[in-house]
């Protein structure tokens, strides 16, 4: 993430704070090499954060990403979750990824948890 967005704007999940019971992490694999990961973090009050929703160069345009974001929006309905929101880019890099969000009813919205509002984000959510 370093290339797109200055240090204050990058909110990746340190190795730390994956070991944080609120967050799962769930991993893909193709002939034992890690090519895509998504992860939920609980915000409390039936509030989920998706997080670390990455596929490697290698295998985009597979629909790995898709299947990704579907695998982790049935867990968050399975645990109970009301509403899924998000963090990401608002660069170029990341038009697929919002394209995505959107795609499966993601909508704009206002920065949430202890986001602010930052020209190098954008801010979705989904009712579940």
């Amino acid at each position: 993430m370093e290339p797109t967005a200055p240090a204050c704007s990058r909110h990746a999940l340190s190795v730390e704070q994956f070991r944080d019971p609120a967050v799962r992490l769930w991993v893909a694999e193709a002939d034992g090499a890690l090519v895509g990961s998504v992860a939920l973090k609980d915000l409390g009050g039936g509030h989920v954060e998706l997080k670390t929703m990455r596929a490697s160069r290698s295998v985009r345009g597979t629909g790995l990403g898709r299947r990704l974001l579907l695998h982790a929006l049935a867990e968050a309905r399975a645990a109970g979750a009301s509403w899924v929101s998000l963090e990401t880019g608002s660069g170029e890099v990341f038009v697929p990824a919002r394209s995505l969000y959107r795609a499966h009813g993601f909508v704009d919205s206002e920065p949430f948890a202890s986001y602010r509002p930052d020209p190098h984000s954008t801010f979705l959510t989904l009712a579940l």
